[in-house]
């Protein structure tokens, strides 16, 4: 399981140009789901991006967490973070978890962070337009 993690100032998601999801600042989360995944390897990754400490402190030094600063995750189903790119100009993309089973491991992940934080969400394997404003940029790419 990855999860690509952009520090927002905010962020939305629309589908149909629709907005179905948007926070303010915090973090938004790309989350890639791949065969071997599972609810123990979501919890272990929600606790990394909620724990994450990549927050400005006073000193301006990245020491304060997601929790640290009550930030919002918006959180978006993107199956291509689990492509493999190694070979050729075509990405693959067997390594993808099935989407009957992703979609529980995403609301498995959703239903988790809601526990500790505000949370958003785009919609499971639809098109989606995502508008952000990076802060700093900062980005990274966890995984479990």
């Amino acid at each position: 399981m990855k999860a690509l993690i952009q520090r927002v100032n905010h962020a939305s998601v629309k589908v149909d140009q629709v907005t179905v999801g948007q926070i303010d600042k915090g973090f938004l989360v790309f989350l890639g789901i791949e065969k071997a995944d599972s609810q123990t390897a979501a919890t272990k990754l929600l606790h990394k991006v909620l724990n994450y400490r990549i927050f400005p402190d006073d000193s301006g030094h990245m020491n304060l967490s997601l929790l640290d600063t009550a930030g919002e995750l918006l959180i978006v189903s993107q199956f291509t973070l689990a492509a493999d790119t190694g070979k050729g100009l075509r990405p693959s993309f067997s390594s993808a978890m099935q989407p009957t089973e992703a979609v529980l491991l995403y609301e498995h992940f959703i239903d988790q962070a809601r526990a500790h934080c505000k949370v958003s969400s785009g919609l499971f394997g639809a098109d989606m337009q995502v508008d952000l404003c990076n802060d700093g940029p900062v980005t990274f790419l966890l995984s479990a």
